[in-house]
């Protein structure tokens, strides 16, 4: 991924929260007969390891987990994200050199990836996604409401997965490198959206000279 350094994101933490946040990851790995890519929900657990851990689970008929792997897998993440229209530029009125683009957040993590099928673990793992996702629900579903028959079988078509996370590279490209007026144009025209996911990043262009 290509980070100009206004765009680059360093703090861990910012990281991480950009991970926890995101509903869906891509999870990629590179093999013999070349590249495979899930999108799959994926956890971190930030208290393994220096940089964090990765959990996940694939289909047991998705060839991904049955194929060598060369080197280390890849798990991006895009957070928020949002089209900048180049009329929102109060520069345009000055030469008109300007064009649109794109702001969002994107992390990519890489390591290398284990795959199981021990059914203590396959557990563990869906509860903590489940848990994870249902948390804002009225009334959130628990694996344990099913019937453990049911879950164990359930269990049987999966594989899982984990990463311990050797490099994380974060992108947060927020119109860092046009002015403040610029800037506060940016702002202004997500907040006055339609879209609740323009109006989000309204509130992350950053509007000071910091």
């Amino acid at each position: 991924m290509h980070i100009p350094a206004a765009f680059r994101e360093d703090d861990p933490t910012t990281l991480r929260a950009i991970i926890r946040n995101a509903r869906l990851a891509q999870f990629i790995t590179a093999t013999a007969t070349g590249p495979i890519a899930t999108p799959l929900p994926m956890l971190i657990d930030p208290d393994e390891g220096e940089l964090g851990v990765l959990y996940g689970h694939l289909a047991k008929p998705n060839p991904q987990w049955q194929k060598p792997v060369l080197g280390e897998a890849l798990a991006i993440f895009m957070g928020a994200d949002a089209y900048v229209s180049a009329g929102w530029y109060p520069s345009k009125q000055v030469n008109h050199k300007v064009v649109p683009t794109w702001d969002y957040e994107a992390v990519q993590a890489f390591g290398l990836v284990e795959f199981f099928s021990d059914t203590s673990r396959l557990l563990d793992v869906v509860t903590r996604l489940t848990d994870r996702h249902e948390a804002h629900q009225k009334a959130p579903w628990h694996v344990t409401d099913a019937p453990d028959s049911f879950i164990q079988g359930q269990l049987k078509g999966i594989v899982g997965l984990r990463m311990p996370i050797t490099r994380l590279v974060g992108k947060r490209k927020m119109s860092q490198n046009r002015s403040a007026e610029d800037r506060a144009g940016v702002a202004r025209g997500l907040a006055e959206s339609s879209d609740p996911l323009d109006r989000a990043v309204a509130g992350m262009i950053p509007l000071d000279d910091k």
